[in-house]
């Protein structure tokens, strides 16, 4: 059984602390995203969940990046950030018609972010993920669901993550949740632990331990040692790609982290 893909990354390319640590010195700030999507495998933009852009937007971050690459698109807050969900069906409509479809195959996941406040109620998420297409513009969507209170480490949240075929969010962070289960196509991890105060933002033995992990989800399986709210219904074992975006507070120390994983993740 061949492994799924896994590709590591951060989030967003235009950060004024990564000239001169990441970028080198005089690298101008338009050949930014070539540089990064060059020594990365997947960036989050995460500029979409503030506002939108136009189609020629995002088919030049399509132009400046290479084969094989990958974006994972942030969703607008007015999709999420709302007492019933059911009721965002306009806002996830404009938000997925400003013109994702011009990355082409450099679309990755959809992130849905939720309010650390909003809590599980299974009518109110499943009217959420009735919304949710599985194609835009003929494209295959991936749907990723980041919660961030402790009622959705529920099996009922589980089930219906499932049912939707939409991805939970392994959240790796000090006060969110973490729910390890596997529910959609693709696994997506959000690394936020990592300390600026260490070259590559984890130790070295932690970032062994994180690609052990991604190396166990792509295989198709799902890592012992982590947090499920359902383990006693694993997913099926199938191959799946995977994700990891390093996007830990001041972030400095984040592109030095994902290629310090992309790396391990080759041995």
């Amino acid at each position: 059984m061949t492994a799924g893909t896994i590709r590591c990354g951060i989030g967003g390319w235009t950060f004024e602390p990564w000239r001169g640590v990441f970028y080198p010195d005089g690298l101008r700030q338009a050949d930014e995203l070539n540089y990064a999507a060059t020594h990365l495998t997947a960036i989050e933009i995460n500029g979409t969940y503030y506002s939108s852009f136009k189609p020629d937007s995002w088919a030049k971050w399509r132009a400046a990046t290479p084969d094989g690459f990958k974006f994972a698109v942030k969703a607008s807050r007015f999709s999420t950030n709302r007492k019933v969900l059911a009721d965002g069906g306009e806002s996830i409509n404009r938000f997925l018609n400003q013109g994702l479809s011009e990355l082409g195959d450099r679309l990755g996941p959809i992130l849905w972010q939720f309010a650390n406040s909003k809590k599980f109620d299974a009518a109110d998420f499943e009217g959420f993920l009735k919304l949710l297409p599985d194609k835009q513009d003929g494209l295959p969507l991936a749907h990723v669901l980041e919660v961030r209170h402790p009622t959705f480490q529920d099996p009922a949240f589980i089930a219906l993550a499932r049912k939707y075929g939409a991805t939970v969010c392994l959240a790796d962070h000090n006060t969110y949740p973490m729910i390890a289960d596997v529910t959609g196509d693709v696994v997506y991890a959000r690394l936020q632990t990592g300390s600026d105060e260490e070259p590559t933002a984890y130790k070295p033995a932690d970032l062994n331990a994180w690609v052990d992990r991604l190396k166990t989800y792509a295989g198709g399986g799902a890592p012992g040692d982590l947090t499920f709210a359902d383990a006693a219904s694993p997913a099926p074992a199938r191959p799946r790609d995977v994700y990891a975006f390093v996007i830990h507070e001041g972030k400095v120390r984040a592109p030095a982290a994902a290629m310090a994983m992309i790396e391990r993740a080759k041995a």
